[in-house]
């Protein structure tokens, strides 16, 4: 039975997730976040309300866990550095992470101009969290998608760290099921930092943009 505990399990991405583990039979979830009324109730799943700052809470979620997959947003790179030294505490080692596209300075010509336009504000806390994630230690895959849809659809290819991004677009449902392989196959992609596109979409910004 493989633990795995989702935090920020309210948001799009985190939903088709758990839709897709819950079919899983070896799969145990840990659903954590602010206002758990809004997951509702489910039989296959503890659910916990919290706020990943508080150490004290997350610890009691953490314990006995085997993956921890983090979709969030806010002061991602204080929550970054709580998850971090908890997991270290737990002694939980493997980590799927969910930042953002152009962290690293990645994406290039005129959709970087314009993705560095539109979210300037959030790729200092991102990119942050992520340094902290990469000098952890840690057993860590972080996820750089592109701009999201919500197209019923899953079609997706990968960048790494070092790699121009590619595209301008990509499904929640796409990067749902990168994460979803993950944890089914948490040996993959330790110690990368993965950037995830629709293939085709390049242009100077999304098209439904």
């Amino acid at each position: 039975m493989t633990k795995v505990l989702i935090l920020g399990a309210g948001g799009r991405i985190a939903k088709h997730v758990i839709d897709q583990l819950l079919e899983e039979k070896d799969v145990e979830l840990t659903l954590f976040l602010r206002n758990a009324s809004r997951i509702g109730k489910t039989d296959s799943s503890v659910v916990i309300d919290g706020d990943v700052l508080d150490h004290l809470k997350l610890k009691g979620a953490m314990s006995g866990q085997d993956i921890v997959y983090a979709n969030l947003a806010g002061e991602v790179d204080k929550m970054a550095k709580v998850i971090v030294d908890v997991m270290r505490e737990a002694g939980v080692k493997r980590l799927i992470f969910i930042t953002s596209l152009g962290i690293y300075d990645e994406v290039p010509g005129a959709f970087g101009k314009w993705n560095k336009s539109m979210i300037s504000q959030y790729l200092g806390p991102y990119g942050k969290a992520a340094e902290i994630i990469e000098n952890s230690g840690l057993d860590y895959t972080i996820i750089r998608p592109a701009w999201l849809t919500d197209y019923d659809e899953i079609d997706y290819e990968t960048t790494q760290k070092g790699e121009d991004f590619k595209g301008t677009e990509v499904s929640r449902k796409s990067v749902a099921e990168l994460i979803v392989k993950l944890i089914q196959h948490p040996e993959s992609a330790i110690k990368r930092s993965l950037g995830v596109n629709k293939p085709d979409t390049d242009a100077d910004k999304p098209a439904f943009y």
